[in-house]
């Protein structure tokens, strides 16, 4: 049990507030956050292994998507053997870090949360800069950033806890959750602080030790959210920090026979091949390795004939275009009644004809580049199929620009079993499909190997009852846009390819990083 001197008093968790830009002095304070991150621009970051920094003649670059010419940092390229070192290292640091109380780890996410919140602004602007996020956007990330660590804080204080159990007579039982051990984390760009922290911090709140290998196109802000955990207090040895491309050094943290668990968020490739590689037992593994996969979407808005039209025309375009497409949960399919198909197309086009693109740094533009030149191919390559299966309405193009901007794209009277409407594009591109009625349109919402996010807009109590026992997607939105999940409020994961439905920010999402011990003693 947790004693007086231990026991940590919280407020309720409540999601972090958004910054209004809107006011000249948060517009003032974030164009001059852009100065000062600009201003480090080329700088060289190391690695830590074991608490110590480490240095490679390899180097890797970031560069900014608006700008490609621009270099935000200089990064090493670890090798395999400091892969496998790493996870030896941590290995050995675990029996350590697990005996600290769930007391002191929770204070370490809120000195961590504190810290994150002073700096909102320069953080904004580095994730502007290196994943061409909007100012908007860049801000939602950091507020998630901020809310993970407060509520996963909270959460283990209830969870640090000996549980409740039935009570059996002479005895004195009780279950306590214990930390698995060594975690690999390999999150995405695309949510470049807020799902590398998540993960990170769910990791070592619970007593695991981590190696976090950021993604190869946001590795800055993950350096410097690093720097601010051990600030904040938490060990160097506890939580190591190693860059380098996946094919040399993914594979043999995932297979390590010390690796516990890997912790990816990511396409569904990657996940599939790390399910596979860590469901294949080495010489020395002593354990099943646990899988916490968050992987791709095909997400669909399903707009009924009893719906607002212009609410649901402005949901589309917000989930469809919002971050230039690349969320796992963007909508990238709207199916819609063919009652009221043209009206809905007609005023989709009009509200998307209003959608700015250029740098992400602007305040003026809603839409920045795509993360990378890799990206920008596929996406138009995407496009190029999505012309001869349907009906290019706008877009269709490179924006003008140095950077890997890509027009907002809707393509309209798309077959619901076509490549454009079954595969993830995450990319600034929209599929239309019409419905011949609301019973079709669910049958089409679920006709993908995806099942992550999904929304309905309807007027009809009884459509909404039946969308929310059939529409089979880890999260539902009704009558609101498929994107912007709120920490405590939406717990996120999907299902069926979408991933192992593990709900990050939500009540049960820790206990993916721990096990339960059951302890029973005879009493007299």
């Amino acid at each position: 049990m947790a004693t007086a001197e231990q026991t940590v008093h919280v407020s309720e968790f409540t999601n972090e507030p958004f910054i209004d830009f809107t006011k000249p002095e948060n517009r003032s304070r974030m164009g001059e956050a852009l100065k000062n991150v600009k201003s480090e621009f080329g700088r060289e970051y190391p690695m830590w292994l074991n608490g110590q920094k480490v240095t490679t003649t390899d180097k890797r670059t970031s560069t900014n998507p608006s700008r490609p010419s621009e270099v935000i940092g200089v990064f090493q390229n670890a090798t395999k053997e400091m892969a496998r070192q790493a996870v030896e290292d941590a290995h050995r640091y675990f029996d350590t870090w697990k005996r600290v109380s769930a007391q002191e780890r929770a204070k370490c996410l809120f000195r961590t949360a504190k810290m994150v919140r002073e700096r909102k602004f320069e953080l904004n602007a580095l994730v502007c800069y290196e994943v061409g996020k909007t100012w908007v956007e860049a801000d939602a990330d950091i507020a998630e950033t901020i809310d993970f660590l407060e509520f996963y804080g909270r959460e283990m204080l209830r969870l640090g806890e000996p549980q409740k159990l039935t009570p059996m007579r002479g005895e004195r039982n009780y279950l306590v959750y214990i930390p698995l051990g060594v975690g690999v984390v390999i999150p995405p760009w695309n949510f470049p602080c807020a799902i590398m922290a998540g993960m990170t911090v769910a990791s070592l709140v619970t007593g695991n030790t981590v190696i976090l290998k950021p993604a190869a196109d946001s590795p800055t802000i993950a350096a410097r959210f690093i720097d601010i955990l051990y600030e904040a207090g938490i060990p160097k040895e506890a939580v190591n920090f190693i860059t380098g491309p996946g094919s040399v050094i993914g594979d043999v943290l995932v297979q390590h026979p010390k690796t516990r668990y890997i912790g990816f968020t990511g396409s569904k490739e990657v996940g599939l091949r790390i399910s596979e590689l860590a469901g294949k037992t080495v010489p020395g593994q002593m354990w099943i390795k646990r899988t916490v996969l968050e992987m791709g979407g095909k997400d669909g808005i399903v707009v009924d004939e009893e719906a607002d039209i212009d609410a649901a025309v402005e949901g589309t375009v917000q989930a469809a275009f919002g971050y230039q497409g690349q969320k796992c949960s963007a909508c990238s399919r709207a199916i819609v009644s063919e009652k009221i198909y043209d009206t809905f197309v007609q005023k989709l086009v009009e509200r998307t004809k209003k959608i700015t693109v250029g740098p992400s740094e602007d305040p003026d533009n809603y839409m920045g580049p795509v993360i990378s030149q890799s990206a920008m191919k596929t996406i138009l390559d995407y496009i190029e199929v999505g012309r001869k299966e349907g009906k290019l309405l706008i877009g269709g193009k490179r924006a003008v620009g140095d950077g890997y901007f890509i027009e907002p794209t809707i393509i309209v009277d798309v077959d619901p079993k076509s490549r454009l409407a079954q595969e993830e594009v995450f990319g600034p591109v929209l599929a239309v499909i019409k419905a011949q009625n609301y019973d079709r349109a669910l049958e089409i919402a679920n006709n993908t190997e995806f099942g992550l996010t999904g929304a309905v807009y309807s007027k009809n109590p009884e459509k909404i009852k039946k969308a929310e026992e059939t529409f089979h997607v880890g999260n539902l939105y009704l009558n609101r846009k498929c994107t912007g999940a709120m920490v405590g409020a939406h717990p996120f994961g999907g299902f069926n390819m979408s991933g192992t439905d593990s709900k990050a920010g939500g009540r049960d999402y820790l206990l993916l990083f721990m096990q339960g011990k059951s302890i029973a003693e005879k009493v007299s």
